[in-house]
């Protein structure tokens, strides 16, 4: 287990004696005792230099577009650049005077003025790095990214916010009982993440790395058929199933596994019942809730109490309780009802919402666009997100809860100025400058951060890197970035080595 530095066996620097007898052994982690200083220096920064905009922010819907959609022909388009750079869609202006946005998204177009959009996002892996996109990890290459279980991982984001959430909870309780919730704190939709295309292995990304596997996010499940179909190709592979995220039944919901639903034969007197047992048990073992497996074991089964015993999650994930002009507003696409579930839940008490547009039926899809670019953007992946973001913030805005909640729309990167003379074209992977869209609780609204060259291939202005943004998110939201935790080796790491935007906060 990791551990937030800070405990109350201090000394006088806000160091354990634990912790100064670990300086010795950093050097596996890549920092020397100036940079423990530096770091300890940082953290111990007072709470009254701290913007207001700390802690603005009770709860984050993150919506991650895996694939990377081009900055182009969403919102960073070069209607002056040569036609293989802009391509054959046209802009279009939004309601914020000089911003303008792909023709695709009108819609979109018109929640502009409650957003800042970031066109500077840079770094160095052009690759589908989800982990490093949401995760403090530092560095990631293709064998970290095919493998969720690499020891070089870091934790995702929704799981160490968690983390940090149930250390403070535990400590303010005086007795380090767990957090009884209605809703988990870190919870991810619409499904396992990366579970639902063929013939590759998971990706990594959102999970908990070393903090351990009762930090995972919770997954919900998606429980629908589409209704619609588009063939989508990858290297030869043609897939022409129907795709959710192009139209989705309006009986389409969202359910968690297992954990929301009691058996017929199980009523909540047995499920008391067996509670008590359960207890009993561990009164007996007393010595287990010492080691990593126990604690593991007692969250997982906590939880799952309080789930099992709750209404509240299973109402919030049942989009088909909602009225339908309210449905109408998002589209009957899974991004649409993702959107809307995701709304529901912080409403109903989520902390950390995670919307994946992930890949459907062929490995290379989503926002993967090497091939049949145009037709893809034009037919499966600009409608339902024009539709379902336009439903979210608008909701959003009307309910009053753009004060509280922070969202953002990001990627792993964003794709080639050059398109490629594929069918239907095509571009291809980038790093160097893409865009993300960010609303609601501490955000400037109607504001643009940072720009890009003519041919929206290199930052011209304010480079502002994924670790910026997680550091940002987390300063929304309350955690200061520069805690530390540490690894299973006892290495201690900051949550993420960034630095929050501060041109970014209202």
């Amino acid at each position: 287990m990791l551990r937030i530095l800070g405990s109350q066996r201090t000394l006088c620097g806000g160091m354990s004696r634990r912790d100064w007898l670990r300086v010795g052994g950093l050097g596996l982690a890549g920092l020397g005792l100036a940079d423990v200083l530096r770091l300890q220096a940082d953290a111990a920064e007072s709470a009254a230099s701290r913007p207001a905009s700390f802690g603005k922010a009770k709860s984050i819907i993150l919506v991650h577009l895996y694939g990377s959609p081009s900055q182009l022909e969403t919102v960073d388009p070069k209607p002056n650049a040569p036609v293989e750079i802009r391509g054959e869609l046209k802009h279009i202006p939004s309601n914020v005077p000089g911003l303008d946005v792909c023709e695709l998204l009108p819609k979109s177009a018109q929640v502009m003025d409650h957003s800042t959009v970031v066109r500077s996002m840079t770094h160095p892996y052009p690759l589908h790095g989800v982990a490093f996109a949401l995760t403090g990890v530092p560095a990631i290459d293709v064998a970290m990214e095919l493998s969720p279980n690499d020891p070089r991982h870091w934790p995702f984001f929704g799981s160490v916010v968690d983390y940090v959430d149930s250390q403070r909870a535990a400590r303010e309780s005086g007795n380090g009982s767990a957090r009884r919730q209605a809703v988990p704190g870190n919870i991810a939709l619409p499904w396992q993440f990366s579970t639902r295309r063929t013939g590759e292995v998971p990706r990594a990304g959102p999970y908990a790395a070393f903090l351990g596997g009762e930090y995972n996010p919770v997954w919900t499940d998606f429980i629908g058929d589409a209704t619609r179909t588009l063939a989508k190709t990858l290297a030869g592979k043609t897939y022409t199933g129907n795709d959710p995220y192009m139209g989705v039944t309006p009986t389409s919901h969202f359910v968690v596994p297992s954990a929301t639903t009691l058996p017929d034969e199980l009523t909540l007197d047995r499920l008391s019942r067996r509670r008590s047992l359960a207890e009993q048990l561990d009164l007996a073992r007393a010595d287990l809730n010492q080691t990593a497996s126990g604690r593991q074991l007692d969250r997982y089964r906590q939880m799952t109490y309080d789930l099992l015993q709750s209404s509240q999650l299973r109402e919030a994930l049942d989009v088909r309780l909602e009225d339908p002009a309210t449905r109408a507003l998002y589209g009957d696409t899974l991004f649409g009802i993702g959107c809307l579930a995701a709304r529901r839940l912080v409403e109903a008490g989520g902390r950390v919402v995670t919307l994946f547009w992930d890949e459907f039926g062929l490995a290379g899809s989503g926002w993967d666009t090497h091939w049949n670019h145009y037709p893809r953007m034009r037919q499966e992946l600009c409608p339902g997100f024009d539709q379902g973001w336009y439903g979210l913030i608008t909701d959003l805005a009307r309910r009053g809860l753009l004060d509280d909640v922070l969202v953002v729309c990001t990627s792993e990167h964003g794709r080639t100025p050059q398109l490629s003379s594929v069918n239907g074209g095509g571009r291809d992977h980038w790093s160097r400058a893409y865009s993300t869209l960010v609303a609601g609780a501490g955000v400037k609204r109607g504001y643009v951060l940072g720009a890009t060259d003519k041919h929206g291939g290199d930052v011209a202005d304010r480079p502002v890197s994924p670790k910026d943004l997680l550091a940002t998110m987390y300063h929304l939201l309350g955690i200061d970035h520069r805690q530390w935790v540490h690894d299973r080796l006892g290495r201690p790491l900051p949550l993420v080595e960034g630095e929050v935007i501060g041109e970014l906060l209202a």
